[in-house]
């Protein structure tokens, strides 16, 4: 068993504040083959995600901490659709349909509770736009 607490989320928002990416996960599933994915992911601002899909999976996110936007893109790379995600305002998450274009812009050190289909798969060159 295992409490998702502030000391928990402390410890990943000071390691990823150590990282170069200024993001850093917490895995709570068994290995990278397993069928679902659910981890809890710390974003800095400043840090780099770039627009991408995933093609075999929806994704979806539970803010537990922080402000940021999630955005949509077309094909093209257009911004579609952008949601704001802030618990002071009643917004606590997204879901991120199979294949949909999508990035994060962090405007607070933000915590989310990330949970996808798995096994894991790493992005393929067809999975980001640039």
């Amino acid at each position: 068993m295992m409490i998702i607490n502030d000391e928990l989320l402390d410890k990943i928002t000071a390691k990823a504040a150590e990282s170069p990416r200024l993001r850093m996960n917490y895995n709570f599933h068994d290995s990278l083959e397993a069928k679902a994915q659910r981890l809890v992911n710390v974003l800095l601002p400043g840090t780099v995600l770039p627009i991408h899909r995933h093609r075999h999976t929806a994704e979806t996110y539970v803010l537990l901490r922080g402000k940021m936007f999630v955005v949509f893109y077309n094909d093209l790379g257009t911004q579609i659709e952008r949601y704001l995600l802030d618990p002071t305002i009643g917004n606590y998450g997204v879901q991120i349909p199979t294949g949909q274009w999508h990035g994060i812009e962090v405007i607070e050190p933000s915590t989310i509770f990330e949970v996808k289909d798995g096994p894991y798969t790493s992005l393929q060159p067809e999975d980001m736009l640039d």
